[in-house]
């Protein structure tokens, strides 16, 4: 299956994905490699808490019978839930939709 052009892969410096076999795999597949800092757990903190939701909310004890339902899933819980209808704390308990549209009806200074 080829890849997305453009697909970039990000993670920690975990012996598994610094592997040469892993780098191998993601040259083979034309997948750009990113890594995290040394030491800098904030390089990765808003991702990690991210899919820690989607694994609380969606997927957890969620059997997906095909790939395809999968997909749906996820475009559903990303797109119509998470982004339109679940409230963030990080936000002031609005949707990151509500939030931006607030954002841009404010005038912006001289």
């Amino acid at each position: 299956m080829p890849s997305p052009a453009g697909l970039l892969h990000h993670s920690d410096r975990g012996s598994q994905y610094a592997s040469a076999d892993y780098q191998r795999a993601l040259a083979d597949r034309g997948i750009q490699c990113s890594m995290s800092r040394r030491g800098n757990c904030w390089d990765t903190g808003v991702v990690e808490s991210f899919f820690s939701t989607l694994k609380t909310e969606l997927m957890h004890e969620q059997d997906f019978p095909t790939r395809e339902s999968a997909k749906a899933a996820l475009f559903e819980f990303i797109e119509v839930f998470y982004n339109r209808k679940r409230r963030h704390s990080s936000l002031g308990y609005v949707s990151p939709v509500e939030f931006e549209k607030a954002a841009s009806q404010v005038p912006l200074a001289a």
